[in-house]
């Protein structure tokens, strides 16, 4: 299996599939290519969650605001998978969860292993097309497709790959956490306009049913959005297991007044 993931929108990922499908036979599934455009944090944000939902396979993933510049191309070996990214920090994060450095360890002990790719390299099956602004078909879709047929195992068996410990890291910043307050940020915003925060589930889960403080503004925290009225404000849990600022058929950053990289307090 080969997953893909980029900000490209339409009709380009169709040029990535094409490459690959033209070197091997692998099962592709789209993750998303409507990620936003450029937003290397919130798309990596998205492959944590997403990716260690997959059993073994090689992701694909370009959100590559340098394309084109002297940024390297990279594969990350995390456990039995692959992923196979430009050297911005974008699978870092789901790499963290696919090993024993993540959260949610997958019982494997593996640590991140990483591999800087040579397009120029003997051997590399790479296209002939010329230009410098569509990595993700002459260069990551090649790689990707190489490293499904030589196997996640056998990387360091690749003649256009060399291990490297220099890699470009992208981690989420830690809410502080006193008493019973708790200050963090907005890491993203869902298409529903739901804020997504930095701050634990379990801060406001021990409240479900009661009120809580959101920058001043005491609204209630609930287990799901149908808790409320159509239309009211609340704090939940989401699937990813951080607190989300949200409204019941509504948008949770109007409500609130918050965006990307806001600051949010939440007093108990």
């Amino acid at each position: 299996m080969i997953t893909l993931a980029s900000d490209f929108g339409s009709p380009y990922p169709a040029a990535m599939r094409g490459v690959i499908l033209s070197r091997t036979d692998a099962r592709l599934v789209d993750i998303a290519h409507d990620l936003p455009r450029g937003d290397v944090r919130t798309a990596a944000f998205w492959l944590a969650q997403i990716l260690p939902t997959f059993p073994p396979a090689v992701h694909l993933a370009v959100v590559d605001p340098g394309v084109g510049t002297d940024r390297r191309g990279i594969v990350l070996r995390a456990g039995d998978h692959a992923l196979v990214c430009p050297d911005n920090g974008l699978s870092l994060p789901a790499a963290r969860e696919l090993t024993e450095e993540g959260s949610e360890s997958n019982g494997s002990g593996d640590a991140i292993e990483a591999f800087e790719i040579d397009p120029g390299a003997d051997g590399f099956p790479g296209t002939d097309r010329a230009g410098a602004t569509f990595d993700g078909r002459d260069a990551f879709a090649p790689a990707a497709a190489g490293v499904h047929e030589e196997g996640v195992d056998a990387l360091e068996g690749i003649e256009w790959l060399s291990g490297t410990e220099e890699y470009e890291d992208l981690s989420f910043p830690d809410p502080e956490i006193e008493g019973e307050s708790a200050r963090g940020e907005v890491l993203v915003v869902d298409g529903f306009g739901t804020a997504i925060t930095n701050v634990a589930g379990e801060f406001v889960a021990e409240r479900f049913g009661e009120e809580v403080a959101v920058n001043g503004t005491r609204v209630p925290a609930e287990r799901s959005y149908a808790h409320v009225a159509p239309g009211e404000a609340l704090v939940t849990v989401g699937g990813h297991g951080n607190v989300e600022l949200a409204v019941n058929d509504g948008r949770g950053i109007d409500a609130f007044g918050v965006g990307i990289g806001d600051e949010v307090r939440i007093d108990r």
